[in-house]
């Protein structure tokens, strides 16, 4: 087995998170380590902790979770399952939602809340500064500036290195880069839904980090007969690895995190770095994403 092939995370390039965090580019996403609705304990805690340790052991440098999966389910595993964390292990974390229950999603950025679940984050964790910490959504009822303003302070203090926003508009990220230095931006992306190609273009520009959630969605596109269906064949990978590549091919800024809580599905999801797809290849899988 190459290098590669044992660790194919590592042939998805790197990025440098806010100038100085390096990480490869294909990541795992954590939500999917919890029950139904991201709620509660998953139904294999065993099986979770083997996809954290896997994910690894093939590449992986960059685990992107938040205090609201479980809630807390998500990052107490990492914990177990990786600390001590790996040194050139990048994770990121976020902070802004509430749950009720199953399914269940409030946005709440009052600053106190905030660094209530910083200091949450922090403990359950096990670190003392969380590398990347993401607002998960702008509170409407805030004001901007004092949702940033105090994560700005919670990075003075020394308790995140780097700030990120998740689902946001390209003016709300202006407007918070007049606040603190932002260095990433988590928006709903993928093949099929390209809503926030603004938001990728502007990341672009500004060497952001641009982390596609739901970044396969593949559900549609494969199904028998589908826009993927004809390619599965013609490029030797399977629709999820294609969705991924294109991803990575995208732009030099995307962090793809697919999430999993199987192995097996995790080692195909990180095979998708090594899916290379030409310039031909690439516009045709975007433009047979589209079709309806």
């Amino acid at each position: 087995m190459s290098q590669q092939e044992h660790r194919p995370a590592d042939a998805s390039g790197s990025f440098r998170i806010g100038g100085d965090l390096p990480v490869n580019r294909l990541g795992y996403g954590a939500m999917q380590l919890t029950g139904p609705g991201v709620w509660g304990p998953p139904k294999d805690p065993a099986e979770a902790v083997r996809v954290l340790r896997r994910a690894v052991e093939l590449g992986v440098t960059f685990i992107d979770t938040a205090d609201s999966y479980g809630p807390f389910v998500s990052e107490q595993l990492i914990h177990e399952a990786l600390h001590p964390y790996p040194a050139d292990l990048v994770i990121a974390t976020k902070g802004g939602f509430t749950r009720s229950g199953p399914d269940g999603w409030q946005p709440v950025g009052r600053p106190e809340y905030l660094r209530q679940q910083t200091e949450l984050s922090l403990r359950h964790l096990g670190v003392e500064r969380i590398d990347l910490y993401q607002l998960h959504r702008i509170d409407p009822k805030v004001p901007l500036a004092d949702q940033i303003g105090e994560l700005r302070l919670l990075q003075q203090e020394g308790k995140i290195r780097h700030i990120g926003l998740s689902e946001v508009t390209v003016p709300q990220i202006v407007e918070a880069r007049t606040i603190a230095d932002i260095v990433s931006v988590q928006n709903l992306y993928n093949l099929a839904d390209r809503s926030a190609e603004d938001v990728l273009d502007y990341a672009e520009r500004e060497n952001l980090g641009f982390i596609p959630w739901f970044p396969m969605a593949t559900g549609r596109l494969a199904r028998e007969g589908g826009p993927l269906d004809a390619l599965v064949k013609t490029y030797g990978a399977s629709p999820s690895q294609l969705a991924l590549a294109w991803l990575l091919r995208r732009s030099p800024v995307v962090l793809p995190i697919p999430g999993t809580s199987r192995v097996a599905h995790l080692e195909e999801n990180l095979r998708a770095a090594l899916v290379t797809l030409d310039d031909t290849a690439y516009q045709e899988l975007g433009d047979t994403a589209l079709e309806p």
